[in-house]
């Protein structure tokens, strides 16, 4: 589990369930980040170790996350990833490792009036619930961390599933960031 939970802890999907849903094409690199997204947030991770989260600009409509623990400020991790906004909600991707396929992971966020950044996670249960019902394709795989399913086909027609307020059960909150003072 320790290699794509990295990936989706750099991006604050810190994954609490231990499930994993992936789809074969990322997030086209179209849409700038929202204001406020770029920056230093820090947060504490479910086993209550303090984390702290840079998001960077590295290309046109492309970014960075780089992350690392508190007591271990030498050992950082960068990941790249594109966002994208549909219907009334931002989305995020990136890359995940070779031994879960290789895809792309998707999820949602929000940047609150608080000055907080909400990552939510997509539901496992809810996404298999979706392609049993035929709203798109997708099929189940197992690794030696977990359960995971991986959508296929057209984005079009998972972002009309999920843009559509009746399913907004699919999306769970993951992790949750504070804005770091820019004296820090």
């Amino acid at each position: 589990m320790k290699a794509w939970r990295g990936v989706l802890m750099a991006l604050s999907l810190l994954l609490l369930s231990g499930c994993l849903v992936t789809f074969k094409e990322p997030l086209a690199a179209s849409d700038p980040a929202p204001k406020g997204l770029l920056g230093k947030w820090s947060s504490t991770n479910a086993w209550g170790e303090p984390m702290n989260l840079e998001l960077t600009r590295v290309g046109n409509h492309r970014y960075q996350a780089v992350t690392w623990f508190k007591a271990k400020p030498r050992e950082r991790e960068a990941y790249p990833f594109t966002v994208s906004r549909h219907g009334n909600r931002w989305y995020l991707s990136a890359k995940v490792p070779a031994r879960f396929g290789g895809h792309f992971t998707l999820a949602g966020f929000e940047i609150t009036d608080k000055r907080e950044l909400v990552i939510y996670n997509l539901d496992l249960e809810q996404i298999n619930q979706a392609i049993k019902q035929h709203a798109f394709d997708g099929k189940a795989f197992q690794t030696d961390d977990g359960d995971g399913v991986h959508v296929d086909g057209n984005l079009d027609k998972v972002f009309a599933y999920l843009d559509d307020p009746a399913n907004s059960d699919v999306f769970v909150e993951a992790a949750r960031y504070q804005r770091q003072a820019s004296a820090q």
